[in-house]
């Protein structure tokens, strides 16, 4: 009967040790921001050619670098933090935050290869849409 409590205490103490470290480890992973976003595509193959649309609402045009090569394509960037511009002043709460910002990256790699001297790309109502010709089998 001596023995009870202290069984009782040691497992207790275990336990708040457990809750102890979970509830650390939650909240100093839930509340670090990644470094780099990584934009949602749409991409096709067609006859001729890939075409790759990528979500980038309110990216400035100069703020995107496209790199291709044959058979890879990296999009990189930055999108700035958009805030209302009210009349009363800057916002007080912030109520929610999804739209990522900061740097941005995507790398695609081809199933085939393309005509790296031959790439458009154009922005159209928030959407970047790139065209990659495919290289041609004698050429």
């Amino acid at each position: 009967m001596n023995h009870l409590p202290k069984i009782i205490l040691k497992r207790v103490r275990g336990n708040l040790g457990s809750v102890a470290y979970e509830f650390t480890r939650v909240e100093l992973t839930s509340f670090q921001k990644p470094t780099v976003w990584v934009p949602a595509i749409n991409a096709y193959r067609c006859r001729h050619e890939f075409v790759i649309c990528v979500d980038l609402a309110g990216v400035d045009r100069a703020e995107i670098d496209l790199e291709v090569e044959p058979r890879r394509i990296w999009i990189r960037g930055q999108r700035e933090l958009h805030e209302p511009e009210a009349a009363d002043g800057p916002p007080l709460h912030m109520l929610a935050m999804e739209i990522s910002q900061g740097e941005f990256a995507r790398e695609l790699v081809l199933p085939a290869e393309v005509e790296t001297n031959h790439v458009r790309a154009e922005q159209r109502n928030g959407l970047l849409w790139i065209s990659l010709p495919l290289r041609s089998a004698d050429g």
